[in-house]
């Protein structure tokens, strides 16, 4: 199975876009991808901030039985997006349990997962924004952009294209691919 791309200039968030894709029935499996959006969410309620050129997606597909359950994946996107995210730094990623990616103890990602059932369908939601071209500024929260602790020039739609074909290759043949994880 393949993630459709959807692309958007500006969205409020793009969990929300992919849960409108979700109940219009018409996509099962995707990427909302949006260049900005207005009402990022984080967990427990909090707020996203989302600076534009930043980067924020969110992938969703239907749970299926050869795959991990919402548990396994909430701990298996954090590892995956730090592979992923560490060819764009010098510095060490680490993972602040259960969903944010640190580097030198400040914020550079955060992932938002949640499900949402459609008649006897159950779909996961993995929302995804990386602080790729600037960091916010917060008193309660210390952030740092990966251009900032980069090697090389950061292009959003590299990522992307690499965070679309590892989940592609990785989850939609489950059974046979537990190796790549």
């Amino acid at each position: 199975m393949k993630l459709r791309l959807i692309k958007f200039c500006n969205v409020k968030s793009t969990n929300n876009e992919a849960i409108k894709k979700i109940k219009s029935n018409k996509i099962n499996a995707g990427i909302v991808y949006s260049y900005s959006q207005t009402k990022g969410r984080g967990t427990m309620g909090k707020k996203w901030i989302s600076f534009n050129g930043n980067f924020f997606i969110t992938i969703f597909f239907e749970l299926k039985e050869s795959m991990p359950n919402f548990e396994e994946f909430s701990i298996l996107n954090p590892f995956i997006l730090k592979k992923l995210l560490s060819r764009y730094t010098n510095l060490n990623i680490t993972i602040k349990k259960p969903n944010d990616l640190l580097i030198n103890n400040k914020k550079v990602c955060g992932i938002l997962q949640e499900t949402l059932k459609i008649e006897k369908k159950l779909f996961l939601i993995i929302g995804v924004g990386v602080n790729t071209i600037i960091a916010p500024k917060s008193k309660n929260i210390k952030a740092i952009s990966l251009n900032e602790s980069g090697k090389i020039k950061i292009q959003n739609q590299d990522i992307l294209i690499n965070i679309k074909n590892k989940y592609e290759k990785t989850f939609f043949n489950y059974k046979l691919n537990k190796c790549l994880l």
